[in-house]
C-alpha cells in the first residue's frame, strides 16, 4: 500500500486492489457489503440521498456514534463522494476508482478537517490510522469473499 503524506486537513490514501472496478464499486455502493467493512448504514447509491453510518459513540470526542451523510456525487463505477458529518466534523469523503491491470487503484480522500480544532486534530489522527489499516483490510476481505 502506498500511503502518501496526508495534509493536516485531508487524509489521502491509495490502494491497489486485485479486483475489477465493478466489484470494488459494488463493495462501496451495496449497503449490506458496506456495512460489513465500514459501518451499519442506510446507504442508497443515489445523488442527494441522505443516510447515516452508525458505530460506537466516543463521548470524549463529542461523537454520538452517528455519521450523517449525503451522496454528493455518483459516477459509476469511477467516483463516489459523500458528505460526512458527525460530532464536530463537517467533511467530505471521496472514492475514486481507476482500472489498473486486472485490478483497481482505489483512492480515498477524506477532506475538510480543521487543524486548529484540537478535537478535529485527534479525530483526524484516529480516522487517518483507521482508513489506512483495518478499514482496508476489511474491504479486501469482503472483496475476496464476494462473488463476481
Amino acid at each position: 500500500m502506498r500511503c502518501p503524506m496526508s495534509e493536516p486537513t485531508t487524509i489521502a490514501v491509495d490502494q491497489f486492489l486485485a479486483h475489477p472496478p465493478i466489484k470494488v464499486w459494488r463493495a462501496l455502493t451495496d449497503s449490506d457489503l458496506l456495512a460489513r467493512w465500514l459501518m451499519s448504514n442506510d446507504f442508497t447509491p443515489v445523488q442527494g440521498h441522505r443516510f447515516t453510518f452508525r458505530t460506537d459513540p466516543r463521548p470524549g470526542q463529542g461523537f454520538d456514534g452517528v455519521v450523517h451523510c449525503e451522496v454528493l456525487e455518483i459516477d459509476p463505477p469511477r467516483r463516489l463522494r459523500w458528505a460526512w458529518r458527525g460530532g464536530r466534523l463537517d467533511t467530505v469523503v471521496t472514492w475514486t476508482l481507476a482500472p489498473e491491470g486486472r485490478g483497481t487503484r482505489l483512492f480515498l480522500e477524506h477532506s475538510g478537517f480543521d487543524p486548529d480544532d484540537p478535537v478535529q486534530r485527534r479525530t483526524f489522527t484516529l480516522l487517518d490510522g483507521g482508513w489506512r489499516s483495518h478499514v482496508w483490510r476489511r474491504l479486501e476481505g469482503i472483496l475476496a469473499a464476494a462473488a463476481g
